[in-house]
C-alpha cells in the first residue's frame, strides 16, 4: 500500500483544501494501490498532516482528524465466510434490509456489534398513497426540502414518500410475526400537521411500545422472523474495515470471538451502523455545539461512516443535523405548547412559540446542558385550549408527576419530572431554580407583559400570552440530551455510497443515519411525527431488496 505523500499533496495543501477535500485525496491515493481482496486501510496515512496543533477563534485543531485516517490494514483472517449480501448494523435500518434482502433470494449475513439488535424511539411512518393526493405528498417533499435549508437531495425523500406506506406497514407485520410490540397508528400523530396544510393524506404509523418498550423491541422481534428467513445474524462481532477488489468493495472484516472474520459479499455491503453521537472528535469536528449536551445512546461511534470514508467515499458536508428532544418529563404532546419558558437560573430566555426541537440552540452553554423548564398555572386547559398540540388534565398530568401516586405504565420512571406547587417560591425548589427571586420576577414581568397584550421582551403573539397568576402553578423540567445525529455519507438515489469525486462505489450502500443528504437543517423537522423511524425502515426495506435481487 502506497503512502500518503505519493500524491504530491503538501500540507499546506491540506489546509488550504479543507478537512473534507483533503481526506477525498486521501482516500483515493490509498485506495489506488490497493491489491485485489486487501483491506482498505492505508499503513501510515497522512501522518505528515497530523503534526502540529493550531488554535484561531476558539478552534483548536491537530492536523486532520483521526477519523479521517484508515488505520492499518487487518491481514490476520482466521476464517473466511461467503455470502450474497452482507449488512452492517442490527438497527431500524438494517434488520429491516437483512430480512428484504432474504425476501429476495439471497444469503444474507447481518453483523451486529452489540449482543442485541439495538433501537430507539417508539413511532414510524410513511405515507399511504391508495389515500393521498398526488400533489399534497409533492408537496409535503418540498416542505421537508424547506426545511432542510435547501440541502437534501430529493430523490431520497422522494423513496421515503413513495414507498414509506409499504414499507412501515411490511415492517409491522412481519415483526408481529415474532411477537414485535408494534400496531399501524394511522393518521393521529400526523393529523395536526395534515389539517394545517389542508392537504389529502393519509398515513401508516407503526408505534412500538408502550414506553418503557421501544422500537428496539420491534427490531428484536423483526431478527427473529429474519433468522426464520435464513439470515445468519453475528452479534458481539463488530465490523472493523471493508475488503475491495480495485475500486469495488467485495466484503467486511468483522472482529469474532476467536479472531477476525472476513464476510465476502457477492452482491453488495449495505452500511447500516447508526450515528456518530459517541465518537467525541467526530461530533465535536461536526457538531461542535453540542459539547456540553448529554447523549442519550451508547457505543454509535461512527464505524459505518469510518469504513465507507477509509474505502474512498464522501462525508456529507458541515453543517449536521442534530435531533435533541425531551418527550418524557412531561407529555409529549405538550412540548411545542407555547407555555412561558425559562432556563435554571430563573430567567426567560425566549419567544415560547419556537418548537422543543429547537430549543437546543438556546441551551449550549456548560450552565444550561440543555436544561429548561415550562411553567403554567391552574387555568391551562382553557387558557391553552386553542393551542396547537394535547393538552393532558390535571388527572391525566399525574401520570408525569414524581410526588403524585399514579400507575406509571406508558412512561420512564426515572425521567418524569413535572410538578405542582402553591406557590412560585415551592415551584421554583421543584424545578431547580438556582435564583428563586429571579424566576419570581420573571413570572411577575411576563404577567405585566400579559396585562398590557404586548410581548415587549421576546415578541410572542397576544393569543399566546396569558397569565400565571393563579395556584396551584406547575412545570415540566426538560432536558434535551442527543437523541440522533442524523447525517452521514453520500449516496446516490439508490442509496450506493459516492466517491470523493461523486462517482457510485461498487457493491457499497449506506442507509438509515449512515446516509446523508436526506435532511440538511440544523435540526431534525418534527414536521412529520416518525419521519426518521420511518425512513430508517424505508430504506433498509428498499435497499436490501434492491441489493438482493441483483
Amino acid at each position: 500500500m502506497g503512502g500518503f505523500n505519493k500524491t504530491g499533496v503538501t500540507r499546506r495543501d491540506l489546509f488550504k483544501f479543507g478537512g473534507i477535500a483533503a481526506a477525498g485525496v486521501m482516500g483515493a491515493s490509498a485506495l489506488s494501490a490497493c491489491s485485489p481482496n486487501e483491506s482498505t486501510a492505508t499503513a501510515g496515512t497522512a501522518v505528515a498532516a497530523n503534526e502540529g496543533t493550531t488554535t484561531a477563534a476558539g478552534h483548536t485543531r491537530t492536523g486532520l482528524p483521526s477519523f479521517l485516517q484508515a488505520p492499518e490494514p487487518i491481514t490476520d483472517i482466521a476464517e473466511t465466510k461467503e455470502f450474497d449480501v452482507v449488512v452492517v448494523g442490527a438497527g431500524a435500518a438494517g434488520v429491516p434490509a437483512a430480512l428484504s434482502a432474504a425476501e429476495a433470494g439471497a444469503k444474507v449475513a447481518l453483523i451486529q456489534k452489540e449482543a442485541t439488535a439495538i433501537s430507539q424511539g417508539n413511532t414510524g411512518s410513511g405515507i399511504d398513497l391508495t389515500k393521498s393526493d398526488p400533489a399534497d405528498v409533492q408537496n409535503l417533499v418540498s416542505v421537508l426540502i424547506e426545511e432542510g435549508q435547501h440541502r437534501t437531495k430529493r430523490e431520497l425523500l422522494e423513496l421515503w414518500a413513495q414507498h414509506g406506506g409499504e414499507a412501515v406497514k411490511w415492517v409491522i407485520e412481519r415483526s408481529a410475526e415474532s411477537g414485535g410490540p408494534i400496531i399501524d397508528q394511522g393518521s393521529q400523530q400526523q393529523a395536526a400537521t395534515i389539517a394545517k396544510n389542508g392537504w389529502t393524506m393519509e398515513f401508516v404509523t407503526s408505534f412500538a411500545g408502550p414506553k418503557p418498550l421501544t422500537a428496539g423491541d420491534a427490531m428484536r422481534a423483526l431478527a427473529e422472523t429474519a433468522e426464520k428467513e435464513g439470515v445468519e445474524i453475528f452479534y458481539s462481532t463488530p465490523a472493523e474495515q471493508l475488503v475491495k477488489d480495485g475500486d469495488a468493495v467485495t466484503g467486511v472484516i468483522a472482529k469474532g470471538s476467536n479472531g477476525y472474520i472476513q464476510f465476502n459479499a457477492s452482491k453488495g455491503v449495505i452500511i447500516a451502523t447508526g450515528d456518530y453521537q459517541n465518537d467525541e472528535e467526530m461530533s465535536s469536528y461536526y457538531l461542535p455545539d453540542l459539547a456540553n449536551f448529554t447523549r442519550k445512546q451508547m457505543n454509535k461511534t461512527g464505524d459505518g461512516h469510518k469504513m465507507v470514508i477509509w474505502a474512498g467515499g464522501a462525508m456529507e458536508p458541515i453543517n449536521h443535523t442534530k435531533m435533541l428532544h425531551d418527550f418524557d418529563a412531561g407529555p409529549a404532546s405538550m412540548c411545542d405548547m407555547p407555555f412561558l419558558a425559562v432556563k435554571n437560573n430563573g430567567a426567560r430566555f425566549v419567544n415560547e412559540v419556537v418548537e422543543m426541537s429547537l430549543l437546543n440552540n438556546y441551551l449550549r452553554s456548560a450552565e444550561d446542558q440543555g436544561w429548561y423548564s415550562q411553567v403554567f398555572d391552574a387555568n391551562y386547559m382553557e387558557q391553552a385550549a386553542d393551542w396547537p398540540g394535547k393538552l393532558y388534565s390535571p388527572e391525566e398530568l399525574a401520570l408525569y408527576m414524581p410526588e403524585e401516586d399514579a400507575d406509571r405504565d406508558g412512561v420512564f420512571k426515572d425521567l418524569i419530572r413535572t410538578f405542582k406547587a402553591d406557590t412560585l417560591e415551592e415551584l421554583a425548589e421543584k424545578l431547580e431554580i438556582t435564583d428563586t427571586a429571579a424566576f419570581v420576577a420573571t413570572v411577575e414581568r411576563y404577567n405585566e407583559l400579559v396585562a398590557s397584550g404586548a410581548d415587549e421582551d421576546f415578541g410572542k403573539p397576544s393569543q399566546y400570552l396569558k397569565p400565571i397568576d393563579t395556584p396551584p402553578y406547575y412545570g415540566i423540567h426538560r432536558w434535551l440530551r442527543v437523541s440522533a445525529l442524523c447525517s452521514g455519507v453520500q449516496v446516490d438515489e439508490n442509496h450506493q455510497c459516492l466517491n470523493t469525486e461523486g462517482s457510485p462505489i461498487t457493491g457499497l450502500y449506506a442507509i438509515g443515519n449512515c446516509s446523508g443528504e436526506f435532511y440538511g437543517g440544523v435540526d431534525y423537522p418534527m414536521t412529520i411525527p416518525g419521519l426518521s423511524l420511518g425512513r430508517c425502515y424505508t430504506e433498509g426495506y428498499l435497499v436490501g431488496r434492491t441489493v438482493g435481487a441483483l
